[in-house]
C-alpha cells in the first residue's frame, strides 16, 4: 500500500476514534440508554402505602417491558423512613444521579412540604400519587415541578364534610395531625362547614407518636364538646391509637369517626381486625376506582392479572394493600409514559426532564387510566392556574369502609343518609 494513503487512512481511523470517544464520554445516557426513576418513599412506617406505589409504577412499566422511547427505565427505592431530613438527603441524591430522570413521592406531606422550594429551585421532576396537602403542588411562583393524581386537601375536607352533613351530622369534632397536612384540612374543613352554617365543636391537635392515655383524653373532649361526629385527619399509626382508645371508652362516649385516608396506608386493618372494627362506625375518603366493585373494564382486568403475575403475594384483588397507592401510581405512570412518548428521549437529563414536564403539561393524546379517561390532565402552572398540576378533582372523590375481608367498599354517592357497613 501506499505510504501516504496509509497515513491518510490512520489518521481518518484516528479522527472518527477520537470522535467517538468525545461522543461517549459527554454523551453517558446515551451510552446505555438506561433511566432511573427514584422513589422517595416511607417504607418503614407506612410500608403498606409505599410497596402498593411501588408496585402501580411497576405495572405499568411492565406494560412497556420497561423500555420506553428506546430507553431502559429502572425504578429505585429510597426508604425516608417518615424523616424530612433524610428525605432532603434522598433528594441530594437524586441530583448527584446523572441517570435520575425524576421521583416519586409517598403518603406523607411534610417532605414535600418542608422541600417543596428546594424541589422546584432544583427543577427536581416529582410526581406524587399520595400525599394530599394542598400546597404541594401550589408554588408561589411559576417554576412549579411537582404533579400531583390523588386527592387534593383544598377540596379533601370539603368532600369529607359534605358527605357527612348528608348522613345527617351536625356538630363536628376536628382531630387532626399537628402538621401541615393537618392544618390544611383544619382550613378547608372550618370553611365547607361554614357554607353550611355550621362550626367545629372544637379542634383538638396531636403529635405522631402520642400515647393511648392522650388519645383517650382527647377523645373524651370531642364527646364532652357536644359532638356528634369526628373528622380524624391522621395516618396508620396514629389511627391504631385512637382506634384503640375508642373501644377502651365507655359506650355512652364513643362517635362515629369520618376520617382521611391516611389511616389505609399501613396496617391499621391488621391490628385493627374485623371484629374489633364491628364496633367501630369508620368510613374514610377514597378516589372513585376500585378492583373490587363489579362490572370491571377490560383495563382494569388486564391490570390486575398483570399485577397477580408479578408479585405472589397478590392472588386476588382483595391483596392489593392500600389500594389507593396501587391505582394513583398506575395512572401517574401512564400519563408519565405518555408524556415521553410524546416529546421523546434524547439522553440528555436536563432537557429530557424538561421536556417532560412540558409534555405532561400539554398531552396531545388523551389516555386511558384506572380512575378515568384522562384528556389534558394538567396544565401550565401560572399563580391565576393553580390547579394546573392537580389530575383529579372532587368529582374523582368517593367515601368508603373496610369488609370483614379488609378489602375496601366505596359508597355509590355522597347523597345516601345512612350507610349500612359491617357493623350491621
Amino acid at each position: 500500500m501506499d505510504r501516504q494513503l496509509y497515513k491518510i487512512k490512520k489518521n481518518k481511523v484516528a479522527k472518527f476514534l477520537t470522535l467517538f470517544l468525545f461522543l461517549t464520554i459527554t454523551h453517558p445516557a446515551n451510552a446505555d440508554k438506561s433511566y432511573s426513576i427514584y422513589l422517595d418513599a416511607d417504607f418503614t412506617g407506612t410500608k403498606v402505602a409505599s410497596m402498593s406505589i411501588q408496585q402501580g409504577i411497576n405495572v405499568a412499566l411492565a406494560e412497556e417491558n420497561y423500555l420506553i422511547d428506546g430507553y431502559q427505565f429502572e425504578a429505585i427505592i429510597k426508604d425516608h423512613k417518615g424523616n424530612s431530613l433524610r428525605s432532603k438527603r434522598n433528594l441530594e441524591e437524586f441530583l448527584a444521579d446523572s441517570n435520575a430522570l425524576l421521583l416519586f413521592s409517598g403518603l406523607h406531606s411534610p417532605p414535600l412540604l418542608a422541600h417543596k422550594n428546594f424541589i422546584n429551585n432544583n427543577n427536581i421532576l416529582v410526581l406524587n400519587p399520595w400525599a394530599a396537602a394542598g400546597p404541594i403542588t401550589r408554588s408561589t411562583v411559576e417554576n412549579n415541578w411537582i404533579f400531583r393524581l390523588s386527592i387534593d386537601d383544598s377540596n379533601a375536607g370539603s368532600f369529607i364534610s359534605k358527605h357527612a352533613i348528608k348522613e345527617g351530622f351536625k356538630k363536628p369534632f376536628l382531630l387532626l395531625e399537628d402538621t401541615g397536612w393537618g392544618r390544611s384540612n383544619n382550613s378547608t374543613m372550618t370553611k365547607s362547614l361554614a357554607v353550611n352554617n355550621i362550626k367545629p365543636t372544637a379542634v383538638a391537635w396531636f403529635n405522631w407518636g402520642l400515647g393511648i392515655n392522650h388519645a383517650k383524653i382527647l377523645l373524651r373532649q370531642a364527646k364532652y364538646s357536644g359532638a356528634d361526629v369526628i373528622f380524624f385527619v391522621g395516618n396508620a399509626t396514629e389511627g391504631k391509637i385512637f382506634a384503640k382508645a375508642m373501644l377502651a371508652l365507655e359506650i355512652e362516649l364513643k362517635l362515629p369517626i369520618r376520617s382521611h385516608w391516611g389511616i389505609t396506608g399501613g396496617d391499621f386493618i391488621d391490628v385493627i381486625n374485623s371484629e374489633i372494627r364491628k364496633k367501630l362506625d369508620l368510613q374514610f375518603i377514597q378516589t372513585r376506582f376500585s378492583f373490587i366493585t363489579q362490572p370491571q373494564s377490560l383495563l382494569a382486568q388486564k391490570v390486575l392479572s398483570h399485577a397477580i403475575t408479578m408479585y405472589p403475594e397478590i392472588k386476588t384483588a382483595k391483596d392489593i394493600k392500600a389500594p389507593t397507592g396501587f391505582i394513583h401510581a398506575y395512572d401517574l405512570t401512564k400519563l408519565l409514559i405518555a408524556a415521553i412518548k410524546q416529546t421523546g428521549l434524547t439522553g440528555d437529563k436536563v432537557y429530557d426532564k424538561k421536556a417532560i414536564k412540558r409534555a405532561l403539561e400539554q398531552l396531545d393524546l388523551p389516555v386511558q387510566g384506572l380512575i378515568k379517561h384522562y384528556k389534558t390532565p394538567f396544565s401550565a402552572y401560572t399563580l391565576d392556574n393553580i390547579n394546573a398540576h392537580e389530575a383529579l378533582n372532587e368529582s374523582d372523590y368517593a367515601m368508603g369502609y373496610y369488609q370483614a375481608d379488609n378489602s375496601v367498599t366505596l359508597l355509590p354517592s355522597i347523597a345516601l343518609t345512612k350507610v349500612v357497613n359491617e357493623k350491621n
